[in-house]
């Protein structure tokens, strides 16, 4: 007769995460460790043994944010371990909250494992252990169909507003053929659009003086134009190629070689560079490259290359020491770039960064007012260039599908090539098929357009 002895409930671990997608890698890595541990993963506060609050403490908005996530897990659940970038500032977190459990630093694993573990031992029986934990699968904190491909952490640069480096570290960039299995699994598993992301994609693998490794039978170099034309060579197992998202790109010379490789479709025609003012005196007192007429003439030359490249960017409003005449400048070089997406924030002093010292803070009124004029530039400019799409026919992976309306029709959501989840546009479907599913790629008739967004019905 079988045994009667009980078999221990699994403990349960919540999340919460904040912060970027480098972030929510972290998240995603830790909770994989914690499955393959035996942990079960809690949908809600009720639930769990043990919340996770991954933070962020890249701005000072950002750290409240956290310090707000810190309060509400706490008062929810009242077991809470505190890691990810805020993780250098405990004595601030266990000053507001003193019953914080541990609190790790960012991409600290190990360190926060160990505390989940003390907070809430595993249950695993005798018969438990005999059951193998699937440590091979990551757990995803995205959709099935995208998944978020981090190359290296840390960062060598010492821009006057940001403190990355210092939680984070120097450039530490992965091993390529490990980029490439996880990729390749990733891939295997469903994932239909990888998304590059580090601190600083163009400097992967400069720390490693780009070594090489087997890949496949062939040698692989620890860089971005050989890990891009890699990633390009992926298939689904249906045949298809995932889309390869380039995330956190510097314009170093080297990146000009990506770009016959958009053109060729092996990877998405889409660049993310963080070029945060056109100013060539405020670049400087950020201490950041500083020529932004070089950047216009790679910027026409990359179009002319493939005329299809989408570029995102973002910029800072307010930097101390940014004058009138040095905000037009930017005002002016943005109608030149005609750069397709544009992310603003006004210029927050972060506690440690260098640009804290500087003389001639900006008074918060004219940061709200250049903030605006940047927006109305760049929202015309969006709109302008998402109406010459009118009429096209563009490729779409689907994000999102709607339930029958009264008449029966299906709206869809989904995203072209110019569009990155979370922080881009979107390009809505009415009239879909009820077959059609999130992760399939269809071809789009663009019928209509906004300021930021794409209106069609599938071709």
């Amino acid at each position: 007769m079988a045994s009667s002895t009980p078999i221990p409930d699994q403990k349960r671990v919540g999340m919460v995460s904040l912060g970027c997608p480098k972030a929510l890698v972290d998240s995603e890595r830790i909770l994989t460790k914690l499955r393959a541990d035996g942990y079960a993963m809690s949908p809600d506060y009720e639930g769990a043994d043990v919340v996770l609050v991954n933070t962020c403490g890249f701005l000072d908005s950002a750290k409240e944010e956290s310090l707000e996530a810190i309060g509400e897990a706490i008062s929810e659940n009242g077991r809470v371990i505190v890691t990810g970038c805020m993780g250098d500032e405990a004595e601030l977190i266990r000053a507001r909250f003193p019953q914080v459990l541990a609190i790790t630093g960012a991409h600290q694993y190990e360190d926060v494992v160990e505390a989940v573990h003390e907070a809430a031992p595993p249950s695993q029986g005798p018969f438990i252990d005999l059951v193998p934990q699937p440590s091979d699968e990551m757990v995803k904190l995205t959709p099935r169909h995208y998944s978020y491909l981090k190359i290296s952490e840390g960062c060598n640069h010492s821009c006057a507003f940001c403190i990355i480096p210092d939680l984070r570290g120097k450039l530490v960039s992965r091993r390529v053929d490990a980029v490439l299995r996880e990729a390749e699994k990733l891939v295997a598993a469903g994932t239909k659009e990888l998304l590059v992301i580090s601190q600083d994609t163009s400097a992967y693998g400069v720390d490693t003086r780009h070594e090489e490794r087997m890949w496949h039978g062939h040698p692989v170099r620890a860089h971005m134009t050989d890990l891009a034309r890699e990633l390009g060579q992926l298939k689904t197992p249906q045949g298809e190629q995932p889309w390869v998202r380039l995330h956190y790109v510097y314009p170093y010379p080297h990146v000009d070689a990506v770009i016959p490789l958009m053109a060729e479709g092996l990877i998405t025609p889409y660049l993310d560079i963080p070029f945060q003012h056109a100013s060539s005196k405020v670049l400087k007192a950020m201490k950041r490259p500083a020529n932004e007429a070089k950047v216009l003439e790679r910027l026409k030359s990359w179009r002319e290359i493939c005329p299809d490249i989408a570029i995102r960017s973002s910029f800072v409003a307010g930097f101390p020491g940014e004058t009138e005449e040095d905000f037009r400048h930017l005002l002016e070089w943005l109608e030149e770039a005609q750069l397709d997406r544009v992310g603003a924030f006004r210029f927050e002093p972060v506690e440690g960064a260098a640009a804290n010292a500087l003389p001639d803070p900006v008074p918060e009124e004219v940061k709200e007012e250049r903030y605006a004029r940047i927006m109305e530039v760049t929202e015309r400019i969006s709109a302008a260039k998402l109406a010459a799409k009118v009429g096209r026919t563009l490729p779409v992976i689907i994000d999102e599908v709607g339930e029958p309306d009264e008449d029966g029709d299906i709206g869809a959501t989904g995203r072209s090539q110019a569009d990155a989840p979370e922080i881009d546009g979107a390009v809505y479907l009415r009239n879909v098929p009820e077959t059609l599913k999130p992760g399939d790629f269809v071809s789009v008739i663009i019928e209509d357009a906004d300021v930021h967004d794409l209106f069609g019905v599938i071709a």
